[in-house]
């Protein structure tokens, strides 16, 4: 995020003598009081007032229903603010509970939140004992129609998981070298919100290898990011007959936007099957930074990693999984609603973006 703070007016300098809650007769004569607000770039406002002979001073940041007023007992204190407006911070200095002076200043709080985060993890270019055999690194200005294919309207039953999107092409753009898919609150095509679905079937396709993404989730109740594969044979035997790999699933909201999902789906003998782990961060969220998601995948076993962590292994050995030795091509979408994750409610936010960094595909040599 970034915080930028304009305009800063010294509204009023002095107003202990105006203020009646103030026991003036306990103030010291030599108390004085100076205030500066600053910030970091970061969101973090940083309030420092001194005064000679104050035991404590408090703050309030606009009014006490946005920030209660806090205390300090050196005169520095930060507040996050992530809303922009003309707000006056209150700085009092006091001697006693009942004997305090008092300055306000007002600022102009700007708040243009980053388009992308600015910390994450990354993957390097080349391993030993593979070859770098396909990459899209979306540096160009449009979607390359050589690798990517879009898939528009609402599927049959919501993609069937009763999603509540319809896919648009529009929902997809190329900013500063990285794929944005945008889920937004809008009325369009009978429903009540759009995204993206991009599929590289018919144009690239894959059987093993390690496969990278970096990339950048959105969050919220309701929203679901996928990146993931389905056999090349989908067209001529549907799902599950031509297999699934979800190399990175999340379904948002409270307690669960810090959560990433690797999952197989397949027939088994005519009957579906599936498998899957998860894999929950120590702190923060996927929102927060850049995450690689990678699985690398040969004919013996799929294994699932989140920044080179190892969280799951599935033998596909079996002739029952045979899908799995096949060809697979990507898909890559931000879902609405479903069976899985739910509808979004009232704490959900719009637009929600997913940004991706890079694919790439390494295979043996």
């Amino acid at each position: 995020m970034q915080l930028k703070l304009s305009a800063f007016v010294l509204v009023i300098t002095m107003l202990a003598c105006g203020n009646t809650d103030s026991d003036d007769a306990l103030l010291p004569s030599d108390m004085t009081l100076n205030i500066d607000i600053s910030d970091d770039g970061s969101g973090l406002v940083t309030f420092t007032a001194q005064a000679i002979n104050a035991s404590y001073y408090e703050y309030e940041f606009g009014v006490s229903s946005i920030a209660p007023p806090f205390k300090s007992l050196d005169g520095s204190a930060t507040y996050t603010y992530l809303a922009s407006g003309i707000y006056t911070v209150v700085a009092r200095a006091h001697a006693t509970e009942k004997a305090y002076i008092e300055k306000s200043q007002q600022i102009n709080v700007v708040y243009d939140p980053p388009k992308f985060p600015a910390t994450g993890y990354s993957t390097p270019e080349t391993y030993a004992g593979y070859n770098l055999v396909w990459r899209d690194e979306f540096d160009g200005d449009v979607l390359s129609s050589d690798y990517w294919t879009h898939e528009i309207g609402t599927g049959s039953n919501g993609w069937g998981n009763n999603e509540l999107q319809y896919y648009r092409a529009q929902n997809t753009t190329i900013e500063e070298g990285y794929l944005v898919i945008e889920a937004k609150k809008e009325n369009f095509g009978g429903r009540n919100y759009t995204s993206s679905r991009i599929i590289t079937k018919d144009k690239k396709s894959f059987k093993y290898g390690r496969v990278d993404i970096r990339a950048a989730m959105p969050k919220g109740q309701g929203i679901w990011p996928a990146l993931w594969m389905l056999g090349a044979n989908f067209s001529t035997v549907g799902w599950p007959k031509c297999g699934e790999i979800d190399i990175m699933e999340m379904i948002g909201g409270a307690g669960k936007d810090n959560t990433v999902h690797g999952t197989v789906h397949w027939d088994n003998n005519g009957s579906y099957a599936n498998y899957g782990q998860s894999y929950t961060l120590p702190s923060g969220i996927l929102a927060d930074e850049w995450h690689v998601f990678t699985i690398i995948w040969d004919e013996n076993t799929i294994t699932w990693f989140i920044d080179d962590i190892q969280y799951n292994v599935i033998d596909i050995k079996p002739s029952g999984l045979s899908e799995f030795r096949e060809e697979f091509f990507f898909i890559f979408n931000v879902a609405v609603g479903g069976n899985w994750p739910g509808s979004p409610d009232g704490n959900t936010k719009f637009p929600q973006r997913m940004a991706v960094d890079y694919v790439r595909v390494f295979q043996k040599e």
